[in-house]
């Protein structure tokens, strides 16, 4: 019987999230994921040594706290390691409110700095611009794994970090077991009042919609 993601017992193994991209990607594919499950069978299926979720969050003077904040404190508390970054506020050349921000630096050296003790990384992103530290990672004998989409539209993975990692999981399979469509997901508040921020933080620039 196939092991969930081609997750192996003996191994340990890390997961690092791409939080914007991963949660881009499901709802791209009409899905929310189901965290607590997700780490469930993580740990079950394989020695899971760490699950990091990697997110900027857009700290705005105006309101009392960021639509995000409920998210990153349930998985904080409940077994999944955060590494956030406030967002930086600017003004644009049309005079409107922006924010600029990302955690793809540090994600990459914390993948650097685990990977001599890992058999097994599972990065969730699509991203291309992770290709060379996967090949980094696996030039010290660590095996990738990597979970994004090709199923959406547009696709969500790129086709040279599809191409590099060991093994390609589509999001898209998994919907069956990490999914879920509608309801209150592990989260305090619905997937859509996450929506503007999730999207302006993939895109590394946030604009506000006043």
């Amino acid at each position: 019987m196939t092991k969930f993601m081609g997750l192996r017992e003996q191994e340990k193994t890390a997961f690092f999230i791409d939080g914007a991209n991963l949660y881009k990607a499901a709802r791209n594919l009409g899905f929310d994921i189901d965290y607590k499950n997700l780490l469930a069978k993580a740990q079950s299926s394989c020695q899971l040594i760490r699950a990091s979720y990697y997110t900027a969050i857009q700290e705005d003077r105006d309101q009392d706290y960021s639509p995000l904040r409920p998210l990153v404190d349930w998985l904080d508390y409940n077994g999944y390691t955060m590494v956030t970054k406030i967002t930086r506020e600017f003004t644009d050349a049309q005079g409107k409110k922006r924010f600029k921000g990302s955690t793809d630096v540090e994600l990459v050296v914390d993948m650097m700095l685990l990977a001599d003790r890992l058999d097994h990384l599972v990065l969730f992103s699509g991203n291309g611009d992770f290709r060379r530290v996967i090949e980094a990672i696996q030039a010290k004998g660590v095996r990738v794994s990597v979970v994004s989409t090709v199923k959406s539209s547009p696709p969500m993975a790129s086709d040279e970090l599809r191409r590099q990692a060991d093994s390609f999981i589509d999001l898209a399979d998994l919907e069956s077991v990490v999914g879920r469509r509608g309801g209150p997901a592990r989260k305090p508040k619905p997937a859509e009042e996450f929506e503007d921020e999730y999207e302006d933080e993939f895109e590394d620039d946030y604009e506000d919609v006043d």
